[in-house]
Order: C-alpha cells, then structure tokens, then sequence
C-alpha cells in the first residue's frame, strides 16, 4: 500500500510523449433502468479476454449497486447502497458484518433504513460505531442469498491526518476510499473486524462486483475504479456510472483541477489524474507503469483489467494501492523525483499481490506489501539488468538498517510492529526473505513458483499457508527451516 518506498539511489529515467486530453474516453450510453444486478455480462468488457471467464466461477461474490452524491463542497456525500451478499461458507450465518470506515478514518458515516429482503431491521454497532451488524431473523444457510439495502451520508475528513489521508478532502480534492458499508470477510476466524492500526492497511475484502452511480457538481473531474459506462449532463450536475469487478473494493477521487493524461499499452488503457503543470510527471509515471504491467505480466500472469487509473492526491503516503487504481501522492509526480519510478512500480505491483492474489492486510501484510517490494527489485533488475537489482536492494538494506537488522520475523499482524519496525521489516526485510527462497530454491523454480502461486490463487486469498506449500511442491524440498527463520515469531 502506502508507506514511503525511500530510495537511496537515483535510478535512470524513462521519456514520455503523451498528449494531454480533457475528456479521457468517448461518452459512453446510458445502461438501461431494466439492468438487472445478477446480469454479469456489464463486467465483461471492463476484463482482459483471458480473464472475462471468471465471471462464470464466482457464484458467490457479492453484488453491489451504489449511488453516491457528492455536494458541491466535495465533503458531504449522501447515497444508497443495495448488496446481494451470498453464503460462501459451510455453515449458516446469522447476520452479516459491515464496516463503515469514516467513522476511524477523521469522518463520520450514518446508515438509515436498513433492510434484510425489504424487511426493515434493528442494526447493532460496535467498534466506534466502525461496524454495523445485521442481524437475520432465520440463518442464512450455505449457498443461499439475501439482499440488504441500507441508505447512509458520509462527512469526509477536511485533513490528510489519518491513515494516510486516503479517505479525505484536502486541496481541492477528494480521495474516497472504503467510503460506503463495506461486507467484513467471514474466514475460518469467523467475522474479520477490528480498529486496524493507522500504521497499515485498514481492509481486509473477497472479490465482489459494483455497479457504482456518481452525482457530482459539474464542473468536477471524476475517476472510479473499473469501466466508465454512461455519463449523463444534468445542467449544474454530472452522473457517472461505474462499473467494476472482480475487484475487492471501489475508490474514488474527484476534483475540478484534474486534468487527464492517456497512455495505451497492449489492449490497457492507462489514465493519471492530475494537475495540468504536472502533465510531465504524469506521462513519465504512466510510462513507467506501462513497463511495470509487461514485467509482472511475464513474469506472474496477465493484467486482468482493460484499464489502469492514477489520480494525484494529497496523500501522506507516497503511493496507495486500490482494485485498477492507483493513488500517488501530489508531491512527487515530478518528472525528475527520485521516489516517483519505484512508488509507481510498487503500486502496479499491488494490482497482482493484494488484488488479484488477495490476503488479509492486517494479519498477513507481508504477503501483499513484502512480496510487493520483492516484486518491485524485480522490475529494477529486468529494466536495469545489475546496476538496477544492487540499487533497490540497497534501498531494502537500508530499510532493515533503521532498526539496527534486527531479526524481528516478518509475518507479524501489522498491530505487533511499532511504527518504524513495520517500515523496516514489512518492506525491507520482508523482500529479502525471497530473495533468500530464490536462492533455496534455484532461479527457475523460483520463477515457476511464483507464477504458479499467483496462476492457483487468482480471485482467492492467500495465505503463509498455502505460499509455503507452493513453493515446496515447485522445489520438491522441505522449505520449513527457511520460512521458521524468517517469517514465523
């Protein structure tokens, strides 16, 4: 996700030549009011041609449809969410948990009218009002559905102050991330819900699918996750519709200052909102990124999506991680800043380790955020062979240095790390961890070994577990020396 990716080495530039573009794609139509939420052929289009099978072997994902209103201050949103939630599991479930973010996040969130089938119900809240219990007047048994409706009104915080600022409005823009009633995983630990520090990552989330509808002033420039699929000129106001999935959230940004810079590379579209002085930043940014898909691409699986959006907000993080977009910090979309080619490397990187291959955050984070940094050394040494490999490891040794090395093992829940023990051992020792299973292993199957975890785990979780397991089958060895030294307390 975020945290600064420090480097200690200047690393060579790429050049851009884009053209910027106001409008990013042709109007789209209007989907029609008759669309119905379990017609998953909407999604079809919006996922690469290897991909669009997928649709058809996820039965049980949630369906979202969600209507966002956002006020002509870009703080105050009032909207509507309906979600067909199905049972995954192997036993019944009696109520659903979901988390309302704003409420930890510096804003404030407020759900009315909650309905189980169109049934109005009493919801319960706990953790800071962070999550809403719905309760089921009979279990809901395995493989079957229910429909929960519910209307809310979010106050965005007006700082970058907590987490990172990824949910905020702060300098003429919003970054709206987990900002609608968001279903809480259910594992073999139960229903997933905690105050997640504000050091790490705050969800934890299975692959659903959205159908998003935007009101916004009209003047404002809007991105969502996934496929832009209708938009409608009201006079003063604009109503944009998303759609997205398989994906495991839906983030937002907006503001009237965005301009849109374009990049096409193999059948991606790739877009960064920004401010138009940065135009250059940006170009460079997306060239890297083009790079950055065609790497992972060979080197784990294909991108799954049609497109790849970066907005610019006022983030403390350097750069953040959604479901096909990409969040980067204002301050460094500068053509010549030293941080902008790994932190846009890292991000692109997250789309296969967090997403597509999803994990619990909060419990597991280095199984998206250090193999993520592994993954970025990887993009170093493909495009800058040697020289590119030594310097972002310096940058990784550099990060385990600040503690002194310490031993500390890497597969901690974010909460048991101190602030600068996350940094260093998450995102610095975390990556050399495979860099030492590369050595146990042997280059080639290592490399067939992460293919072949991301190849069996596309649209699931992964877990310790099953990496492990992987890689062992890949070598035909006995890896539990290795993963005890390095991963396990």
């Amino acid at each position: 996700m975020k945290k600064s990716i420090l480097l200690t080495v200047t690393l060579l530039l790429l050049t851009s030549c884009l053209l910027p573009s106001r409008n990013a794609t042709s109007t789209p139509e209007p989907v029609p009011s008759t669309f119905s939420p379990t017609d998953l052929s909407i999604y079809k289009d919006g996922l690469m041609p290897e991909y669009q099978g997928i649709l058809n072997e996820l039965p049980y994902a949630s369906i979202y449809q969600i209507e966002f209103k956002i006020a002509e201050d870009l703080y105050n949103i009032s909207g509507s969410e309906t979600v067909i939630y199905t049972n995954a599991e192997d036993v019944e479930l009696n109520e659903v948990k979901f988390r309302l973010f704003p409420n930890i996040l510096g804003g404030n969130m407020h759900v009315d009218e909650v309905l189980v089938n169109g049934k109005a119900i009493v919801p319960n809240y706990t953790l800071n009002d962070s999550l809403l219990t719905v309760p089921f007047e009979t279990p809901l048994q395995p493989k079957e559905s229910v429909t929960l409706s519910m209307d809310f009104t979010v106050r965005v915080a007006q700082s970058v102050e907590m987490n990172y600022g990824v949910q905020a409005y702060s300098d003429n823009v919003l970054a709206l991330a987990h900002a609608y009633p968001m279903i809480a995983v259910y594992d073999d630990e139960g229903w997933n819900a905690e105050i997640p520090p504000q050091s790490g990552d705050v969800t934890y989330a299975d692959m659903s699918l959205f159908l998003v509808t935007v009101d916004v002033p009209q003047n404002v420039i809007v991105a969502g996750s996934g496929r832009e699929i209708s938009r409608q000129d009201n006079g003063n106001r604009l109503t944009v519709q998303y759609e997205a999935g398989p994906v495991r959230d839906f983030y937002l940004a907006a503001s009237p200052d965005y301009e849109i810079f374009t990049k096409e590379v193999n059948g991606v579209t790739l877009r960064f909102y920004t401010k138009d002085y940065l135009q250059e930043g940006a170009e460079y940014a997306l060239d890297v990124a083009a790079r950055a898909i065609e790497i992972f691409g060979e080197r784990y699986a294909p991108y799954p999506y049609t497109e790849l959006d970066f907005v610019s907000t006022p983030t403390y993080a350097l750069g953040i991680e959604y479901p096909g977009m990409i969040a980067i910090t204002e301050r460094i979309v500068a053509a010549d800043d030293n941080y902008l080619e790994a932190t846009v490397a890292h991000e692109v990187g997250h789309q296969w380790f967090y997403n597509l291959v999803g994990n619990d955050q909060l419990d597991d984070p280095w199984l998206d955020e250090s193999l993520t940094q592994f993954a970025t050394l990887q993009y170093f040494t493909d495009e800058y062979g040697q020289q590119g490999t030594e310097g972002y490891r310096a940058a990784l040794e550099g990060r385990w240095a600040r503690i002194g090395m310490e031993n500390i093992p890497i597969g901690l829940p974010v909460r048991d790390y101190s602030d600068q023990e996350y940094s260093a051992i998450v995102y610095g020792r975390g990556a050399l961890f495979f860099e030492a299973l590369q050595a146990e292993m042997g280059s080639e199957a290592f490399d067939a070994f992460l293919k072949n975890y991301v190849t069996n785990n596309a649209w699931k979780i992964g877990t310790p577990e099953v990496l492990q397991k992987t890689a062992e089958e890949q070598c035909e060895c006995d890896l539990t020396s290795l993963f005890t030294g390095w991963i396990y307390p």
